[in-house]
C-alpha cells in the first residue's frame, strides 16, 4: 500500500474519532454546567437561608428587647407599688392622728354653735338675736344650747311665706356656703356628722362598706330635699300662708337627738304631751344610730337634704381638691381609705366627697392638694 493511502486511511480514522471526542467533551461541559448551576442554586439557597436566619435573629432580638423592657417596666411598677405600700403604712398610722384632729375641730365647732349652756339647765330654747343667723351645718333650732338656726329648718319656715327677704337670705346663705366650701361643711362643721363618725368607731364584726343599690339609694336625699323641704312647705300652708317644717317634723333624727329628747327630759309638761309622732321620730333615730355603727354616715349618704344642697356645689366650690397627675402613681390607696366610696383620681370633687381629708393624709406621694 502506498504511503498516501495510509495517510488517507489514518486521516479518515481520525475524522471518525472526532465525533466521539466531541460527545465526550459535550458531556463534560454539560456536567460542568450542571454542577455550576447546582452550586449556584445551593449558594442561593444558603444565602436565602442565611438572610432568613438573620431576619429571624433580628426579630428574636427585638422580641427579647421588648420582653426585657416590659419586665423592667413591670419591675418598676411593682417596686413603685411596694414603695407606695410602705409609705402608705407610715401615712396610714398618721391617719388616726389626722382624724383625731378633725374630730377635735368638729367638737369645738359643735360647742361654739351650742354654747348656750343655760338652756340645758333650764330646758329652754335660746331666742336671742343670734338665732336669726344660720349656721352652716345641720344643727337643730330646738336644741337647748343652739345659738343659731339650722339652714334646712329656716328654709322650710320661710319658703312658703310672703316674707321674701328671709327666703332670699336663707337661699343666699346656702348658695354662698356651698360655693365657698361645698361639702367641707359635712366633714368638718356638722355636729350630727361628728356623732355618726363616733358611732362608726364602735367595734362590730362586720362593717358594711357598700351594698347592692347603694348608688341608687344615695339619690334619696335629693328626693327628700325637693319633696319635704321645698314642695310640701311651699304648697301645704295654713291660713296665714305659712308651711310646716315637714322634714324636721317627720324625719330629721338630728332634731330628735339634739332638740326633742333634751327638751322632753328637762320639761315635765312636755313629757305628758308626747304622742305617736315623738315615738316615730325616736324609732327613726334608733334606726339611724344602729346603721351608723354598721355603715359610715348613713344619714349623710341617703337622707340629709343639706348634704344634697352642698353636693351640687362640690365640683365648682372655691375650696376643692386637686390631683397632681405627675406625682400620682396610681397606687389606689386614696380610693381604698375613702369611707364615702369615692375615687379621688377619677373625680377629686365627687358630689359624695365630704372633704374629710383622709385621702389627702394617706397619699404616699402627696399628689392630692
Amino acid at each position: 500500500m502506498e504511503a498516501w493511502e495510509v495517510n488517507v486511511i489514518q486521516g479518515e480514522g481520525k475524522k471518525g474519532e472526532e465525533p466521539g471526542e466531541n460527545q465526550k467533551n459535550g458531556k463534560r461541559l454539560e456536567n460542568g454546567e450542571n454542577q455550576a448551576i447546582g452550586k449556584d442554586q445551593k449558594n442561593g439557597e444558603n444565602l436565602a437561608i442565611g438572610e432568613s436566619l438573620k431576619s429571624g435573629g433580628k426579630q428574636a432580638i427585638e422580641k427579647n428587647q421588648k420582653m426585657e423592657e416590659s419586665l423592667k417596666n413591670g419591675e418598676y411598677q411593682a417596686a413603685g407599688k411596694k414603695t407606695a405600700a410602705r409609705k402608705s403604712g407610715l401615712y396610714g398610722r398618721c391617719t388616726g392622728v389626722y382624724e383625731g384632729k378633725r374630730h377635735g375641730v368638729q367638737a369645738l365647732w359643735a360647742l361654739l354653735t351650742n354654747s348656750y349652756l343655760a338652756g340645758f339647765v333650764q330646758g329652754k330654747i335660746y331666742r336671742g338675736s343670734l338665732k336669726n343667723l344660720c349656721v352652716p351645718g345641720l344643727n337643730c333650732y330646738s336644741c337647748p344650747g343652739a345659738v343659731g338656726s339650722c339652714p334646712i329648718g329656716a328654709m322650710q319656715a320661710v319658703i312658703g311665706s310672703w316674707n321674701f327677704k328671709l327666703a332670699f337670705y336663707v337661699a343666699g346663705f346656702l348658695m354662698f356656703v356651698g360655693a365657698l366650701m361645698g361639702r367641707f361643711v359635712c366633714g368638718w362643721l356638722c355636729p350630727f356628722g361628728l356623732i355618726q363618725d363616733l358611732l362608726y368607731k364602735v367595734p362590730f364584726f362586720k362593717k358594711i362598706e357598700s351594698f347592692r343599690g347603694d348608688k341608687s339609694a344615695r339619690k334619696l336625699k335629693y328626693v327628700i330635699l325637693v319633696v319635704f323641704v321645698i314642695l310640701l312647705p311651699m304648697f301645704l300652708v295654713d291660713i296665714l300662708g305659712q308651711g310646716a317644717p315637714y322634714f324636721c317634723k317627720l324625719i330629721c333624727p338630728a332634731g330628735t337627738l339634739e332638740g326633742g329628747i333634751p327638751l322632753v327630759l328637762l320639761n315635765k309638761s312636755m313629757r305628758s304631751a308626747v304622742g305617736w309622732l315623738y315615738a316615730w321620730k325616736n324609732v327613726l333615730l334608733a334606726v339611724t344610730v344602729i346603721f351608723s355603727v354598721l355603715i359610715y354616715r348613713p344619714f349623710c349618704k341617703y337622707i340629709c337634704p343639706l348634704g344634697a344642697v352642698y353636693s351640687v356645689f362640690n365640683p365648682a366650690s372655691v375650696f376643692r381638691y386637686r390631683v397632681d397627675d405627675e406625682k400620682c402613681t396610681g397606687c389606689g390607696i386614696c380610693a381604698k381609705v375613702c369611707k364615702m366610696q369615692v375615687n379621688p383620681v377619677k373625680n377629686a370633687n365627687h358630689p359624695e366627697c365630704i372633704r374629710c381629708g383622709v385621702c389627702k393624709a394617706s397619699c404616699p406621694v402627696k399628689a392630692i392638694r
